[in-house]
């Protein structure tokens, strides 16, 4: 294979067109009044988990976040936009740079994309803030993730396992890789930052991010 067509656009977006249409086919699936209802129980069953393990400690985060108005603002759009942004940003600059990583790193994210819908099928999860005691931080900041427009492009019931955290172990391994001195020690801190925001802005529990990164690492570990 010559190295043009190595980098071949149309299977590139053929290739993010259908694990979108999948997770849209997953998504369909689940977004009913008996899944919205699994979900919920799920959700409940998790943060009962997470208090037997005495690791329920979303509450606590998110009280220092509240009372901080302006770092919640900050998280908030940060969980909205910055994930997706950096690992779709970073996939692109390889892309246009014809780096010979781009393929690995490509793959590891799609392993990590695809590689949770089953469990989004097989057990939907409500976010906490859909919970009683956690605040919709997002919400409180201006951003309605739940608009019937939104809704319509995402899964609102695929907390377990956080994509965040899984794309933040990718590509923060990937950058971080790359990277030399403090800027290595920044990128390596990446997934643990992302940790703190979907947490502090209740979009997933402790054990969410837990799974995510397990399926982030496994993703990059089988693409190696």
């Amino acid at each position: 294979m010559s190295h043009t067509a190595a980098f071949d656009a149309r299977r590139e977006v053929l290739l993010g067109l259908g694990s979108y249409a999948a997770y849209l086919a997953v998504r369909r699936a689940v977004l009913t009044p008996a899944g919205r209802e699994r979900a919920h129980r799920n959700a409940r069953r998790l943060l009962a988990l997470e208090r037997r393990l005495g690791i329920d400690v979303e509450g606590a985060v998110q009280r220092g976040v509240v009372g901080a108005p302006a770092l919640a603002r900050a998280l908030s759009a940060g969980y909205a936009g910055l994930n997706v942004g950096l690992s779709v940003g970073w996939l692109a600059r390889l892309y246009a740079r014809r780096d010979p990583g781009y393929h690995r790193e490509r793959r590891a994210a799609v392993a990590a994309f695809l590689g949770a819908l089953p469990v989004f099928l097989a057990l939907p999860t409500a976010p906490p803030r859909t919970q009683d005691g956690y605040v919709d931080t997002l919400g409180a900041a201006g951003i309605d993730i739940e608009h019937p427009l939104l809704v319509r492009f995402y899964n609102p019931l695929a907390a377990l396992p956080s994509h965040h955290a899984a794309f933040a172990v990718v590509t923060g391994s990937g950058l971080a890789a790359r990277a030399r001195g403090v800027r290595r020690v920044a990128w390596a801190a990446y997934p643990p930052l992302v940790a703190v925001v979907v947490v502090a802005t209740a979009n997933h529990f402790v054990l969410d991010v837990v799974a995510g990164a397990a399926l982030g690492a496994a993703a990059r570990a089988l693409t190696r």
